[in-house]
């Protein structure tokens, strides 16, 4: 099981959030049979969408990150609640890329150019939606840009997925430093000596460093507190009763067409439901539009 854990310095002036992800993404490599490189860039997605959804504040609030790119995985998607709970996928899941130059998965590489969009659902009229050019394809620097730009907070983003050999899941999560208003520049000074240096977040995970030790080193110089602690997991919200209703979002046409065969076979893109309807009923689908 997962776990998000947020603190704030004791001077209310930085909040660091962390979670550890790695069941989660376990759970979408075993879904979608992701290879190293695609795993690696849904996982970090994912890990960020769960963070940006624990900090949404309605019950059924949500949000939604698409990245949009002209390389081999094509877009990636991630979806998260308010609870932290995360879904996703990856167009193409299997891409096999050499390694970068520092001899790591070659994320940048598997999205190549293209946009992060964000999409938060906060049971409004209209869904908050921005967009902004990806700045390297390694998704942290990515979700950085997007604060800075879109919502005008300074943020420090650290993500990142570990992958074994048989491409099972060795660690997966991040963390997400954030100033909030009115912060001081001694607090900015704090934030800046805090992070030099600092090990990557999967090496402190995958080292048996928990969430709250990784907060306190991630903001050192300061005394933090614990805000709240939640177990998130990857959790698909599909049924059948959605499903119906985007199969007759398709039209009559399309229904009676798919009625000519004796079954349909619709799949979950984010998870491994598959419903099955007979021709009877994509018929009565049919007759409902």
């Amino acid at each position: 099981m997962g776990k998000i854990i947020r603190t704030i310095t004791s001077t209310g002036e930085v909040m660091c959030i962390a979670v550890d992800a790695t069941d989660i993404v376990e759970r979408a490599q075993q879904i979608h049979k992701t290879s190293a490189v695609t795993s690696a860039a849904l996982g970090r997605l994912l890990s960020a969408a769960s963070m940006m959804g624990d900090m949404l504040k309605g019950k059924d609030d949500s949000v939604t990150l698409r990245i949009s790119g002209d390389g081999p995985a094509g877009s990636v998607i991630a979806v998260a609640d308010s609870e932290g709970n995360c879904r996703g996928y990856v167009s193409n899941p299997v891409v096999e890329i050499d390694l970068n130059s520092k001899g790591k998965l070659d994320v940048s590489g598997a999205i190549g150019s293209g946009t992060l969009t964000v999409m938060k659902d906060l049971n409004l009229k209209e869904p908050y939606v921005a967009q902004i050019p990806l700045v390297s394809g390694e998704i942290a620097e990515d979700i950085t840009a997007y604060y800075a730009t879109s919502e005008q907070t300074p943020t420090v983003c650290a993500l990142g997925v570990l992958v074994n050999p048989d491409l099972s899941i060795r660690a997966a999560g991040g963390f997400m430093i954030q100033l909030l208003p009115f912060a001081s520049e001694e607090a900015i000074s704090g934030v800046e000596k805090s992070i030099e240096g600092l090990p990557s977040f999967t090496q402190m995970l995958s080292s048996g460093m928990t969430l709250e030790a990784i907060c306190k080193r991630a903001l050192q110089e300061f005394e933090i507190e614990i805000l709240d602690e939640s177990e998130p997991v990857y959790k698909c919200y599909c049924s059948k009763e959605r499903v119906e209703a985007a199969l007759i979002s398709t039209g009559k046409a399309e229904l009676e067409d798919m009625a000519k065969d004796e079954k349909t076979e619709v799949s979950c893109h984010f998870c491994d439901a598959v419903y099955t309807f007979t021709s009877k009923e994509i018929i009565d689908l049919s007759k409902r539009c």
